[in-house]
């Protein structure tokens, strides 16, 4: 019994004692690792994702005033296409401040905006009469016909530009978009990010929030 007693006192005196930290170490290891969560996050937000607001009715009824979008980064987003809703910046227009819109056409695309048989205003690209179901319905204004320097005031037409895109918003009477002199083609190297899906609906009109509006934007 004496010698289990010496063995376990031999024991005891061979495991190595925890070392014991100050206050001001445990709190720089928190701070040395709070550094790296925070670095890991910036990273994330600016090679990834970022989050923006909209402002204003361009791209009802899909975006609504004070939505808040989570936006694929230009540094992962690829190569654009018809349908996608990217954010930009055009220095041209109101300094510079994000537009939304949704892309109809990229380099090298003819584009054509003119009435059609029953005298309702089509958007055609290389032709081809799109069909979007995504817009605002109701009648679009030709008031920007004059503004393309075609000679034609009956219709609007432009070939997209290498390294450009053309963009039109939803909300087609109320849009300052790639049919306005102001904005017109946006260089791929202005575009944000493309809009992945909205992390927080903007209120309606009666002042409510449609949380059924969450999720993948299309």
């Amino acid at each position: 019994m004496d010698e289990q007693n010496e063995l376990n006192e031999q024991n005891t005196e061979g495991t190595p004692k925890k070392e014991k930290h100050s206050f001001l170490y445990d709190v720089y290891s928190l701070l040395h690792d709070l550094v790296y969560i925070l670095a890991g996050i910036t990273l994330v937000f600016v090679f990834c994702v970022r989050l923006v607001g909209v402002s204003g009715d361009s791209m009802l009824p899909t975006l609504h005033d004070g939505d808040y979008l989570a936006l694929q980064s230009n540094v992962i987003m690829g190569d654009l296409e018809y349908g996608d809703i990217i954010v930009a910046r055009e220095l041209t227009f109101r300094e510079g401040e994000p537009i939304v819109k949704r892309v109809i056409a990229t380099e090298g695309q003819f584009v054509e905006i003119c009435a059609d048989d029953a005298g309702v205003i089509r958007v055609y690209v290389d032709g081809v009469c799109l069909d979007e179901p995504y817009i605002n319905h109701g009648f679009m204004d030709n008031s920007y016909f004059s503004a393309d320097g075609d000679n034609d005031d009956d219709r609007f037409t432009t070939t997209v530009s290498e390294g450009c895109i053309f963009v039109m918003g939803d909300n087609r009477n109320n849009s300052a978009d790639s049919r306005d002199p102001m904005i017109g083609e946006i260089k791929l190297d202005q575009v944000m990010g493309k809009v992945i899906f909205v992390v927080w609906p903007g209120q309606d009109f009666d002042g409510e929030r449609d949380y059924s509006r969450l999720g993948a934007v299309s």
